[in-house]
This record gives structure tokens, C-alpha cells and sequence, in this order.
């Protein structure tokens, strides 16, 4: 590989930045100011006073949830490019199927484990 195959990859990288930034300093020139007044940053919740407090605490239960559901959304991103290049592996005779059984494995047995566990039972 040559310095002439990242090419793209730099350019495509350049853009994000440059539109991210052209993003952001167009939203610090051109984007609406807040006075410091305390009644108009006030939060208004139908004209009436807030009780209690304005942040509630979400159970672990909750987390644990999402991380799996993370966790097993990114291993399923794993499987898209295995599933682009199967035809290839098989028809230059490379083996293929034996990596992603182990790694379907491992993620089964992961999925037990969590079930044994009781990570995905709300009412626990």
C-alpha cells in the first residue's frame, strides 16, 4: 500500500472537519444569544413552579439493558463485512465459516450467560 491509497480516506476525514467546523462557527456568528436573565432561563413547565427535583435517576436495570443491547448491536456490525466478502473467501478457497462460527459461539454463550444472570428480566 502506498501513501496514494489513503488519499480518500484523508480528503473524506478533511471534509468532516472543515464541516464540522464551518458548523460550529457558524452557530457562534449567526445562532441566537441568551440574555442572563434569570426568569427568561428559567425552565417553564406550563406556567407552573417545578416541585421536587428536575433530573430523575434512571435504575440500573435500565443501563445494564442498554449496554447489552450496544454490545450486541456492535457484534452484529461485525457480521455485515463477513457477509460482503463470504463469496469471495469461498471462491478463492479460503476458509471462512470456522472464524465466524466461534465467533457466533462466543456470542451465543454470551447470550445465555446474560439470560442465566437474569440481565434481561425487568421485573427482577
Amino acid at each position: 500500500m502506498t501513501v496514494s491509497d489513503f488519499v480518500p480516506v484523508l480528503i473524506q476525514i478533511a471534509l468532516a472537519a472543515g464541516l464540522a467546523g464551518a458548523i460550529l462557527t457558524g452557530s457562534v456568528l449567526f445562532g441566537q444569544r441568551g440574555s442572563k436573565n434569570k426568569i427568561k432561563n428559567y425552565a417553564y413547565e406550563c406556567g407552573i413552579k417545578s416541585d421536587g427535583k428536575t433530573s430523575t435517576r434512571f435504575s440500573v436495570k435500565f443501563y445494564v439493558t442498554a449496554m447489552l443491547f450496544i454490545l450486541f448491536d456492535i457484534e452484529v456490525l461485525f457480521l455485515i463485512p463477513w457477509v460482503l466478502v463470504y463469496r469471495d473467501f469461498v471462491a478463492n478457497s479460503l476458509p471462512i465459516l470456522g472464524p465466524i462460527l466461534f465467533f457466533l459461539g462466543v456470542l451465543v454463550v454470551g447470550l445465555f450467560y446474560e439470560l442465566k444472570k437474569g440481565a434481561l428480566e425487568w421485573e427482577k
